[in-house]
């Protein structure tokens, strides 16, 4: 009987989270990077020019040595997307990436930022468990990717998360009612809390799914590099929209003022049931941390 050949395994996903988390926290996205620097010559006023300077210095220090981006390392999110095709072993992974997690925050110096219950015990294990995992099987493409697993990394901070939010509008009754309803609903965010996550803000948006899902999609969202076009025209222009809105607030950089409260809207969309208009803001600041990296497996024969 022929050997089927080896699947990527919990093993090698937890090493490539090791890997990432000796980056993520001190090296921002080279993306981001530029979006920064690009707005800092675009901007007009003098309090948001400063303010992004800093943002660029704070960056590049942290990248040279070695330093976290931000005091609040975060939690520790992983998504992990197998190909249609791939192989896949994943015994024992929570556990597994569980250890990385806080073997990382001890290396690296990274600061324990979780509870070990969020209502009945508010004491800090010291660990930054758990990994927070989310798995995701992607439709067949008939591409190489069908045979790869991806791993992404995200830290995302406790500021960013508190501005963030998910709700179930109504769902109108043209298309044109329903971009209206999302673009008021992300201005309203904005307004109230954009301040409180440190902007200039990145900011996704995830349209579809249920109540349970449509917070995953708005964090989808963010892992789309800045500035890459949408899947389609409409939510491309829809982008643009909410993004020029957006900046017409005049919050600014820290919340200082100025015309770059936000460096890009990504939108991330679902199917979802007729009644329901699922929508979650998820709000990131500045230091946006993650890092994405894709594992080749031997195509599954199944």
């Amino acid at each position: 009987m022929e050997e089927k050949p080896a699947a990527i395994n919990t093993d090698q996903i937890a090493r490539t989270l090791r890997a990432q988390l000796a980056a993520v926290a001190t090296d921002l996205r080279p993306d981001v990077l530029k979006a920064l620097e690009d707005a800092r010559k675009s901007e007009t006023n003098e309090s948001a020019k400063q303010t992004l300077d800093m943002l660029v210095e704070n960056a590049l220090l942290a990248g040279t040595r070695k330093l976290p981006l931000c005091q609040d390392t975060g939690t520790v999110w992983v998504l992990i997307e197998v190909g249609s095709q791939a192989r896949v072993d994943l015994c024992g992974l929570q556990e597994a990436l569980d250890q990385v997690v806080a073997d990382s925050f001890v290396s690296e110096h990274l600061r324990a930022s979780t509870v070990r219950k969020a209502l009945t015990d508010r004491s800090n294990p010291g660990t930054n468990e758990p990994a927070f995992i989310e798995l995701r099987m992607l439709p067949k493409t008939g591409t190489d990717s069908d045979a790869q697993v991806t791993v992404h990394t995200m830290l995302k901070g406790a500021g960013t998360d508190n501005a963030s939010t998910v709700a179930m509008l109504p769902p109108g009754e043209s298309s044109q009612s329903r971009e209206d309803s999302i673009t008021q609903l992300v201005l309203d965010q904005v307004r109230t809390k954009g301040a409180n996550a440190c902007p200039p803000l990145i900011i996704g948006i995830g349209v579809g799914g249920t109540f349970d899902k449509v917070a995953s999609l708005s964090k989808h969202a963010l892992l789309r590099p800045l500035n890459s076009p949408a899947p389609t025209k409409e939510i491309a222009q829809l982008e643009k929209c909410i993004l020029k809105a957006v900046n017409k607030t005049g919050i600014g950089p820290a919340g200082l003022g100025g015309g770059t409260t936000a460096l890009a809207v990504h939108i991330e969309e679902a199917p979802s049931h007729i009644a329901s208009l699922p929508v979650a803001i998820n709000l990131c600041c500045h230091s946006l941390r993650s890092i994405s990296t894709t594992l080749s497996s031997p195509a599954s024969n199944i």
